[in-house]
């Protein structure tokens, strides 16, 4: 005997199912302040802590909405690396001196001041913080949030944070969580290197947690995206706005928590060409050895290819490259599934091959790695030829920690 559908309420599950979006458009907090929050800012003087992705929905920037608002004054603009319209290049210390931005004076917070003083607040009711980061410990966007933090709370300044999505997802949670005898700019708190939250999760974290100095009197409100959800294929945005010059792209963002470790060896990570962080070499590499150790130890989401470039410095992006002028040989990564692809491991696997393949050819540059990994076990583990695996599981405690202590934090 057949079964009986209800053929009205069929029709109307498929209308459903078929007229929802799978992926609702992402509102970030910026144009939510104007839609919806209006009145946390009205009659205020605002400092703006931001760059060139500080846009909102229509490429407005936020600094001009904001200017635009009758009974809104923006006093400040502070900008983090990279300055105020992203184009310096990476550790270049950025100082504005008389510059203003539509007759509001730029404070540089990556000069000789990383966090705003009690001078640059005198006249700032509010401080505004809307830059977007790519989810690793080590770049540094989250580090001037950090102290701006710090000095609202010791200002008695309350802070609003835009919210925006953390591009490479809000699950990926990876490497050594830093120790604090590591604690730098470019590790600026015990979290590891993908730590999966977005910049307002973060600035919940660092107070709840007392992680800031002044953590008691820090005012803190979040204005968290709509739409936004954790796992990674919602974040491929239809405009990518690079956040620095060399995360040129949302592949590179995916892959730049694994190669940036390179930063701290003699190997080349692809500054110098147009695709830094996606491509790797050095000239004694050969190529077709990296690859085959590589798919030895099964990395999923990626495939590789052999590669020669040659590193040239490149206005804004790169500065005397490691083997400028010459030919490098190596392997340029494809992500094919960032669902699957786990850029810190991968760092890592990559590390262990080529310190395999090359030896004491391989040199690590000890305090500048051991700041991005925050610790110097990796650099022993990586130098004793521990396998990957068993690395690995010497994250786990502290991980499985850090994971049960963020989740109070999450607003997604």
């Amino acid at each position: 005997m057949k079964p009986k559908y209800n053929r009205s309420l069929l029709v109307i599950l498929l209308i459903y199912i078929f007229s929802t979006p799978i992926n609702a458009q992402i509102i970030n907090g910026a144009d939510l302040l104007f839609s919806e929050n209006l009145n946390l800012i009205s009659g205020k003087k605002v400092g703006v802590v931001c760059n060139h992705t500080s846009l909102l929905a229509d490429r407005k920037h936020l600094v001009d909405a904001l200017i635009e608002q009758k009974d809104v004054t923006v006093k400040t603009i502070f900008t983090p690396e990279h300055g105020f319209k992203g184009s310096s290049e990476a550790g270049e210390k950025v100082e504005y001196k008389n510059n203003l931005y539509k007759n509001i004076p730029i404070i540089s917070l990556y000069g000789k001041d990383r966090k705003p003083s009690k001078e640059n607040l005198k006249d700032v009711d509010v401080l505004i913080f809307d830059i977007q980061d790519i989810g690793a410990r080590f770049y540094t966007y989250i580090s001037t949030m950090y102290y701006v933090l710090e000095s609202s709370g010791e200002n008695n300044i309350p802070v609003i944070i835009l919210d925006r999505p953390n591009p490479i997802g809000g699950n990926y949670v990876d490497g050594p969580v830093l120790d604090p005898n590591y604690k730098s700019f470019v590790g600026i708190a015990e979290i590891p290197i993908t730590h999966g939250m977005t910049v307002g999760e973060l600035a919940n974290y660092f107070v709840g947690e007392k992680i800031i100095s002044a953590w008691k009197n820090v005012s803190l409100k979040v204005i968290q995206c709509n739409n936004w959800k954790r796992e990674i294929p919602n974040q491929f945005y239809s405009k990518w706005n690079s956040p620095s010059p060399n995360i040129n792209s949302l592949e590179t963002a995916l892959i730049y928590p694994g190669t940036c470790l390179l930063e701290g060896t003699n190997i080349s990570e692809g500054r110098g060409t147009r695709f830094p962080f996606l491509q790797i070499g050095a000239p004694f590499f050969k190529a077709e050895d990296i690859i085959e150790k590589l798919e030895l130890l099964k990395v999923d989401g990626a495939e590789f290819q052999a590669v020669a470039f040659i590193p040239q410095g490149i206005p804004e992006m790169a500065t005397n490259p490691k083997f400028e002028g010459k030919t490098c040989y190596g392997i340029k990564i494809k992500i094919t599934d960032p669902n699957k692809f786990e850029s810190v491991k991968f760092g890592v696997k990559l590390l262990f091959v080529l310190t395999k393949l090359y030896g004491s050819k391989i040199k690590f540059n000890e305090s500048s790695f051991d700041r991005l990994a925050g610790t110097d076990v990796l650099r022993q583990q990586l130098k004793n030829q521990l396998l990957p695996d068993k690395i690995f599981s010497t994250w786990k405690k502290e991980l499985t920690k850090f994971d049960k202590n963020k989740k109070p934090y999450l607003l997604y």
